[in-house]
C-alpha cells in the first residue's frame, strides 16, 4: 500500500453532520475531488453513511457523509437519523454543516442539543456563504459558537470550493497518528454496484417528484464486466405503491428511459467504459418494513413501531 511505516502516518474519520440539504454531500464531493455522494436539490437524498477518502502525503482523511438529521416519522427516517448519529459518535472529529442562508431553525436547535452530547472535537462549517451578507454571517457564527463549543469555524461555499482547502488543511493537523484504513488510491468505501444504484436513485429524484422518490429504492441485482471490457448492469427500482409505477414508467416508457439514459451517461463518464444499463420497475408495498432492503442500503433496521 505504501512505503511509510504506520508510525509515520496519521488517519482520521471526520463526520459531516447537519440538517437535510445543508450541503454535506456537495462538500464531500468537493473534498474528495470527484463525485462519491449523490446530490439533488431535494432534502433527505442521502440515506446512509458514505465515506470519501482523501490521502495527502502522510495523512489519510476519511470524510463520512451522513444522512440529514430531522424529526423522523417513518421507520426509514429513524434508520437514517440513527445512521447519522452513529457516524458522528464513531468519528474522531465532527464537522457541523450549517446552511448559512437558512440560519438557525427549530430543527437546527434540536441538532445542537444532540451534538452537545458528543464528546469528540467539533468544527463549525457555515456553508453557502455567497448567499448571505458578511454582517449576518458573523452574527450567525457568534450565536452558534455561544451555543456550542467548536474547535474552529470555517466559512465556505461547498458548491464553488471557497474555503474547502482551509478546512481540509485543519483536519490534517488534528487527526490522530495511526495506520491508513484504505489504499492510497481509494476514493470511497462504496462498491461499484452500490455506486451505480445511487447514481440511478439520484436521477430518479431529479426526474420524479412529490413523495415517490422517498418511497422508492434502487438495487443493483447484477454487475458484470463483459469480455469487451464494458459493464452490464441490471437494476431494480422498488416502489411502495402500484399507482407510482405508471408515473415512474411515464407515457410510452419515456420517464424510465430518461432516467436510464441520464444514469448511463454519468456512469460511462465515471468508469470510462461502455455501460449497458437495464432498469426494471417492481412494486414491493412493504419494502420499507423489509430488513433486507435496509441491509442493501447500508442501514440498521430499527425494530419497533415504524
Amino acid at each position: 500500500m505504501t512505503d511509510l511505516e504506520p508510525t509515520d502516518t496519521s488517519c482520521g474519520f471526520i463526520a459531516l453532520v447537519g440538517a437535510p440539504n445543508a450541503g454535506k454531500s456537495t462538500l464531500l464531493n468537493s473534498l474528495v475531488g470527484t463525485k462519491v455522494s449523490i446530490v439533488t436539490h431535494k432534502a433527505q437524498t442521502t440515506r446512509s453513511q458514505v465515506r470519501g477518502v482523501v490521502t495527502l502525503d502522510k495523512a489519510q482523511l476519511v470524510f463520512i457523509d451522513t444522512p440529514g438529521i430531522f424529526a423522523p416519522k417513518r421507520r426509514l427516517d429513524r434508520a437514517m437519523v440513527d445512521s447519522a448519529w452513529g457516524g458522528a459518535g464513531d468519528a474522531d472529529l465532527v464537522a457541523f454543516i450549517v446552511d448559512a442562508e437558512r440560519g438557525i431553525t427549530p430543527d437546527l436547535e434540536g441538532l445542537i442539543e444532540g451534538l452537545a452530547n458528543i464528546t469528540h472535537p467539533k468544527i463549525l462549517i457555515l456553508n453557502k456563504i455567497d448567499a448571505i451578507k458578511n454582517e449576518a454571517l458573523l452574527e450567525l457564527s457568534q450565536t452558534l459558537n455561544e451555543k456550542l463549543r467548536f474547535e474552529s469555524t470555517f466559512m465556505i461555499s461547498a458548491l464553488k470550493g471557497y474555503g474547502v482547502q482551509d478546512f481540509m488543511d485543519w483536519c490534517v493537523k488534528h487527526i490522530p497518528p495511526g495506520p491508513w484504513h484504505f489504499p492510497e488510491d481509494h476514493l470511497t468505501d462504496l462498491t461499484m454496484a452500490i455506486t451505480a444504484a445511487e447514481i440511478t436513485r439520484e436521477k430518479l429524484f431529479l426526474r420524479v417528484h412529490d413523495e415517490i422518490p422517498y418511497n422508492s429504492t434502487v438495487e443493483t441485482e447484477s454487475f458484470k464486466i463483459q469480455k469487451d471490457g464494458s459493464y452490464k448492469i441490471d437494476q431494480v427500482i422498488y416502489l411502495a405503491r402500484e399507482s407510482h409505477k405508471k408515473i415512474v414508467l411515464g407515457a410510452g416508457g419515456q420517464t424510465i428511459k430518461a432516467i436510464g439514459a441520464e444514469s448511463r451517461k454519468e456512469l460511462m463518464a465515471m468508469y470510462e467504459v461502455p455501460i449497458h444499463l437495464f432498469l426494471f420497475v417492481k412494486v414491493r408495498e412493504k419494502w420499507g418494513d423489509d430488513p433486507e432492503r435496509y441491509r442493501e442500503m447500508g442501514l440498521e433496521y430499527p425494530h419497533g413501531k415504524g
